[in-house]
């Protein structure tokens, strides 16, 4: 069975028809595109929104802020008020950008390293880990930003280890998935 089937068959036992879905890893393992054919693909009619924390991340150096944005901004008075918010980080001018507001009564697809915190967890009704061996994953991301990531991978990667081992991540997850395969 596929990543996203896989994924929409733990969307369908949901009892909720508006979860919040939480889809975390380390960079490389397929997380966009686990979120993109997901979306697509949703049972539903009513379209998840999709919140990539990768439009978040505050540089290089900010996946734990990231991380903590979801939860004050985004996830927490989503869930307290029915809206949340999350900020947008423009990576060209390196400052915030403009804020965007999602509301209660649509799905919600939370991607991105950093996305299924501890706090976060407690607040989604589904928590998706994907993982894919360290080499594949490395040329993935490599590969996708054309240059842009080389420079930044070993720090991001100590990042997403700190995370992981603060977090505990894959022991929040309902689900784990490989991701080795490109096509979900």
């Amino acid at each position: 069975m596929s990543a996203v089937a896989q994924t929409l068959a733990a969307v369908a036992a949901l009892s909720t028809p508006d979860p919040v879905v939480l889809i975390d890893g380390p960079s490389g393992a397929g997380k966009s595109t686990l979120a993109d054919a997901l979306v697509a693909r949703w049972p539903t009619a009513a379209r998840p929104q999709l919140v990539r924390l990768d439009d978040i991340y505050p540089g290089w150096g900010g996946l734990a802020a990231a991380s903590e944005h979801v939860v004050a901004e985004l996830l927490g008075p989503l869930r307290e008020a029915g809206t949340g918010r999350w900020r947008r980080w423009n990576w060209a001018a390196d400052r915030p950008a403009e804020w965007h507001q999602v509301r209660a009564g649509r799905p919600l697809v939370v991607e991105g390293c950093g996305a299924l915190s501890a706090a976060a967890a407690s607040l989604a009704q589904l928590r998706i880990w994907l993982t894919a061996d360290d080499r594949v994953r490395k040329a993935r991301a490599l590969e996708r930003d054309r240059g842009a990531f080389d420079a930044h991978w070993e720090m991001w990667d100590r990042q997403f280890q700190d995370f992981v081992r603060t977090q505990h991540p894959l022991a929040l997850a309902d689900v784990v998935l490989d991701g080795a395969g490109r096509k979900p």
